[in-house]
């Protein structure tokens, strides 16, 4: 299945440079998406400067860097001398604060005093957004596109609109770069066993004989040991595990919840491997490598989502469970019901005992995954809508 494309339009497609601004809070999963974002945009001939105050991470997520895009830092207080010599050069036509971060008020004032060519007006020509988190809860199609006037500092008097992914037409779309699903299908038939070999892993083999590949991105789930346990003594559906652990506190959890769970070394039904550190590419390439997915963020959720197979979410928790109502919308707009909806609710609920999963529920969850995959792909991206909504309220 192909991409779905908004056709050729001169005045949206138009490039234009971008000021993305990303704090990096909870781990990988700001940096993750604002990266693939800033990417994604400039694949579409977009030019991009990446404003990170932590961009560490990038060494081995993105060690390869992206034409088009410039990655610069900021902290608490910007360099206002290296500001106003660097955007009246390059002036910003579409600031994008990354999940709600502050965008230093320095940056502002020198944004504002180097007006777009041809226009009078600091704001005129411009367009800034507020990028917000991933949610399919129903509030998203309401806020999606609404302003907000900015009351205080050197930019008050502008606005702002909100912009929030999401799962319906009424949102603005999940990111998706073009090609993907080819991409994804490709090496799925012509690649997966020489990159499984080059990180020291066996290849395909016969369906009945080879274990189920699993990967493994998490923090500390309460259910792991007893998911470890499981598969120790009995295996997935009847299959042996391959676990493939992501480096750092997946790592350690997986490590500690094996000397929780007394789980004894080579076990027939478990098998483990810690991987390195691996780039987006690569990451990409574990998720179409394995037969089910766990996961964690937002950059991941929707990547493993795109496999067409059976992930599970760990959701970011949040104080008086109010990350409960997000992942039982999440698993209603998507329509996974059955194993996925009980395996979900254990991952990420103490009370809730794992489910056994047999063959047979492996199967639903994949049919389910796969449809939700088509309906999504049947949407536009949020490339796509952000030029579109770009040209228009800019």
């Amino acid at each position: 299945m192909g991409d779905v494309r908004i056709v050729d339009n001169p005045v949206m497609n138009r490039r234009r440079q971008w000021d993305i601004f990303c704090k990096v809070i909870d781990n990988f999963g700001d940096i993750g998406v604002s990266w693939r974002l800033s990417a994604d945009l400039a694949a579409r001939g977009q030019a991009v400067r990446l404003w990170v105050d932590d961009a560490s991470a990038l060494s081995w997520m993105a060690p390869l860097g992206a034409p088009g895009v410039t990655v610069l830092p900021w902290g608490q207080a910007a360099d206002a001398a290296a500001l106003a010599a660097l955007l009246p050069a390059k002036p910003g036509e579409v600031l994008v604060e990354a999940f709600g971060c502050d965008i230093p008020p320095e940056f502002l004032s020198a944004w504002l005093a180097a007006p777009l060519p041809g226009h009078s007006s600091p704001v005129a020509g411009r367009c800034w957004l507020n990028l917000e988190y991933l949610s399919a809860e129903a509030y998203v199609a309401r806020c999606h596109a609404l302003p907000s006037p900015v009351q205080h500092g050197p930019a008050a008097g502008c606005s702002k609109w909100f912009f929030y992914p999401g799962f319906t037409p009424q949102t603005g779309g999940l990111l998706r770069e073009a090609g993907l699903i080819e991409r994804m299908t490709a090496f799925e038939t012509k690649e997966a066993g020489s990159w499984l070999h080059s990180l020291g892993l066996p290849g395909a083999a016969p369906a009945s004989a080879s274990p189920l590949r699993v990967s493994m991105l998490c923090y500390e789930p309460p259910a792991l040991a007893a998911l470890l346990r499981q598969w120790s003594a009995h295996g997935l559906a009847g299959r042996p595990v391959a676990l493939l652990v992501t480096p750092g506190r997946s790592a350690q959890a997986v490590k500690a919840a094996m000397a929780q769970a007394n789980c004894p070394p080579g076990s027939a039904g478990l098998r483990i491997t810690c991987l390195p550190w691996l780039s987006q590419q690569d990451y990409d390439k574990l998720l179409w490598a394995c037969d089910m997915n766990f996961v964690r963020g937002e950059d991941s959720v929707l990547r493993a989502l795109w496999t067409g197979k059976p992930f599970v979410w760990q959701i970011y928790p949040q104080q008086d469970a109010a990350h409960l109502p997000k992942l039982a919308a999440f698993l209603q707009q998507n329509q996974l019901t059955g194993a996925a909806q009980s395996f979900h609710a254990a991952w990420n609920e103490r009370k809730q005992p794992l489910p056994a999963l047999d063959a047979g529920a492996l199967a639903d969850w994949l049919a389910q995954t796969r449809a939700a995959r088509a309906r999504l792909l049947a949407q536009f991206t949020l490339g796509d809508s952000l030029l579109k909504f770009v040209a228009k309220n800019r």
